[in-house]
Parts: C-alpha cells; sequence; structure tokens
C-alpha cells in the first residue's frame, strides 16, 4: 500500500525490462478481456501496466510487468488522477491507454486532451464516442442511416409508457449501461405485461433516472441469433476485422458476456457496420452487436462498445490481433490489412460449462454437441499452459467474482 492508502503496486516480472526503446501500455480493468491485451503485448516483450480497482487476474499473468490496484476508476475526475499520478511515478510517459469498461472509455474520450500530454491515447474524442455512450444516440443514427434496429421507445415517465403498442413480452434496458448495470449486474430485464413494464420502469428510474430507460421489441431466440462485427477502423476503413457469431451466452436471455463464439462469413454486417463507423469517424477498437430477427431474417443493431470487448483474443488465433494492431498504429509501425478466417473458436470454460449444463437440462442443448464443442473449441479465454497462473486465480477469485459480477 502506497504513502496515500490509495494504490497497491504489485511486480509479477522484473520491472527493469521496461526500456525508453519500447514504449509500453497501460490496460485498465484486469479481468480476462485486460488479460487479453497483456498476453498480446507482453508476448512481444511490450512492457504492460495493469490497473484497476476490483480483484483481478492480469498482474498475476507473466506478460504484466506492473499491476496496480487502485481505490475508485468509476468516477471519471479520479481516473484521469489517477493515470496521470502513476504515469509520474511509474515512468509511463507515451504508454498507450487500453480501456476495458465503458465508463473508462467515457473518461478517457472526455479528457483525451488532458491525458494525450502525457499517454498515447487512442480512445476517440467525445464528439465520436457519445454515438456508442449512450443508446439513444446509438439507435436514432443508425435509423437515419436505415439499419435496422429493434422497435424502440424512450419513456421518461409511466404514461408514456401507454403510447407502446407492441405486444410483449418486451424488454427494459438502460440507454447508459453504467447506473443500471452496477446496481442489478444484468443487461436488461423482461416484462411478460404491462403491470410488469410499470413495476421494472418505476424500479429503473430510481437506480438511473427517467431520461436512462428504454424499452425495445424483445426479439425472440437466444444468444445463437447474435453475431459481432469486431473491427480496428481507421480512416473510413476496417484495417482488421473479423465476424462472429454467438453461440452461447450467460444469462441465456440477455447474455451479459459470451460464453462461447465462433469466426463466420457474413458480407452484409460488415456493409452495415462500416456505414455507421464511417458516419461517426471513428477509430480504434471496436465490436459492433446485432441480433437476426428470425420473424424476418433481418439483422438488427443492438450495441456499440468503442473498445476491446470479452472475446477480442478469438482474433489473434483468427489471424486479427486486435490489441496489437492498434498499438503497433500507435508507437507508428506499419499496419498490414488483416481479415479473421472463419470456422475459428472461442470459450470461457468457467462460464460455459455451467451455462452449458443448464441449457442441456432444460432441452435447449443438444448433450452432444455441447460435449462436442467443448472438445473442439481453438481457443480458451483464460487457461494457458505457458501462463498459468491467471486460470488459477480466476477459479479462487470465483466467490468473489460471483458476488461482484453476478457470475
Amino acid at each position: 500500500m502506497s504513502s496515500n492508502g490509495h494504490t497497491n503496486i504489485a511486480h509479477p516480472n522484473d520491472a527493469d525490462r521496461r526500456t525508453e526503446a519500447v514504449p509500453g501500455a497501460v490496460v485498465l480493468g484486469g479481468d480476462y478481456q485486460g488479460l487479453g491485451i497483456v498476453r498480446s503485448l507482453g508476448r512481444r516483450g511490450i512492457p504492460v501496466c495493469v490497473v484497476d480497482d476490483e480483484r483481478s487476474i492480469s498482474r498475476f499473468s507473466r506478460y504484466a510487468t506492473v499491476g496496480v490496484r487502485v481505490s475508485d476508476l468509476r468516477n471519471a475526475d479520479t481516473v484521469v488522477q489517477t493515470l496521470l499520478q502513476l504515469g509520474n511515478r511509474l515512468n509511463l510517459k507515451g504508454y498507450v491507454l487500453f480501456p476495458t469498461r465503458d465508463e473508462l472509455v467515457c473518461a478517457i474520450s472526455r479528457h483525451r486532451c488532458t491525458l494525450s500530454k502525457f499517454f498515447r491515447v487512442p480512445t476517440p474524442g467525445w464528439d465520436t464516442v457519445q454515438w456508442a455512450w449512450d443508446k439513444r444516440n446509438t439507435y436514432r443514427l443508425a435509423k437515419e442511416l436505415a439499419i435496422p434496429i429493434p422497435e424502440t421507445w424512450f419513456p421518461v415517465s409511466l404514461e408514456d409508457l401507454d403510447q407502446i403498442t407492441t405486444p410483449f413480452p418486451l424488454a427494459l434496458k438502460p440507454a447508459i449501461k453504467e447506473h443500471f448495470f452496477y446496481a442489478t449486474k444484468v443487461k436488461a430485464w423482461r416484462a411478460n405485461n404491462k403491470a410488469e413494464l410499470q413495476e421494472q420502469f418505476s424500479r429503473a428510474c430510481a437506480l438511473a433516472g427517467p431520461r436512462e430507460i428504454l424499452i425495445q421489441e424483445l426479439i425472440p431466440g437466444d444468444g445463437c441469433h447474435q453475431f459481432g462485427y469486431c473491427a480496428y477502423f481507421k480512416d473510413g476503413e476496417a484495417v482488421g476485422s473479423m465476424v462472429t457469431r454467438r453461440r452461447r451466452q450467460h444469462p441465456y436471455e440477455f447474455g451479459r458476456a459470451s460464453t462461447f463464439v465462433e469466426t463466420v462469413d457474413m458480407p452484409e454486417l460488415e456493409t452495415l457496420s462500416v456505414k455507421f463507423l464511417r458516419k461517426i469517424n471513428y477509430y480504434g477498437l471496436v465490436e459492433m452487436e446485432y441480433k437476426r430477427d428470425p420473424r424476418n431474417g433481418q439483422l438488427k443493431l443492438l450495441d456499440v462498445n468503442a473498445r476491446t470487448w470479452g472475446y477480442h483474443t478469438l482474433g489473434a488465433l483468427a489471424g486479427v490481433d486486435f490489441p496489437y494492431l492498434l498499438y503497433s498504429d500507435q508507437i507508428g509501425k506499419g499496419v498490414n490489412p488483416c481479415r479473421g478466417k472463419s470456422g475459428i473458436s472461442w470459450i470461457r470454460l468457467l462460464t460455459d460449462f455451467p451455462t452449458g449444463i443448464v441449457d442441456v437440462s432444460c432441452g435447449r442443448l443438444n448433450f452432444k454437441e455441447y460435449f462436442q464443442s467443448l472438445r473442439d473449441f481453438h481457443t480458451e479465454a483464460v487457461f494457458s499452459r505457458e501462463d498459468p497462473i491467471p486460470g488459477l486465480m480466476e477459479c479462487a477469485l470465483l466467490p468473489y467474482l460471483s458476488v461482484k459480477k453476478g457470475f
């Protein structure tokens, strides 16, 4: 613990690996998503500093140069102050920032000018990020661009719910993830009738305020109907890209996280996504989530994540190492265009196994097909023979993760 009581610095590797000749990276958020960034860069000898306000596994990686535990990464001003203080203390001048959570993207984007004086900041400015941060902006722009979305309402009072004529069930979700998600640990609620919708709307307003809540038609189907467009985007083009299908997710209906993902070939998804990203002049790493409506076969945009995403490590095996692409561009190295090959699969066993067992027991998943997928996947989110300690630590932290993040 430092003298101010706010940081706890661990050095799992020899910090002397850092050199002035090799700019490093600061990974904000140290769960399995952050671990993927640490491994991508650390394997290439790039120094990596992991910063988190939670108990996380990335700092235990053999590829993490420094691990720092801080008191708070949810308040934007605190994030900026923490980064600048750590940057000076640990000599992180010129390091590339990698945020892994939405509120971190927001903080860095809004304070981009200040942070850019010390760090390399690939996160776009607020004039771009606002279109991903607030789903009200996302859906309005998508509609303007003729990109299909679920039918959506933006009520601000109980009376406004009377204007919704689409048959139940409906989905209630936050326009801005942060307040709702950390209070409920879910992405959305299902309302089966008007009474449930009214009750849920009142609860959601108490958590996040009425102007941060939206109501959507509930597109039938589970995660098998969900797809992702993942890219490193620059100057109106995807320098690196892959398209994915979410085979399984947790929880079943409103997946907070993917548990089994595979790469696919779907040109129509690329066309829709590039149109959106060009419009907002996007730069950096991005994942756009869609769901195919089985009633008409239409792909509908659900979400835009202006950062790395949970299964980004699938990219490296498919031929697109997203963190390294972004890092290389930030330090001025040449980046060759690349596209992920289809048929590569990713799994997070810690969440997929219990999810799969429940799905099999409920008849939603064929027993033989499920265990075949456990045998044939190509890459696992955390467990690695060359870097085993993070996997062991995640198992040890399971009770903490269950309480903190709802598993």
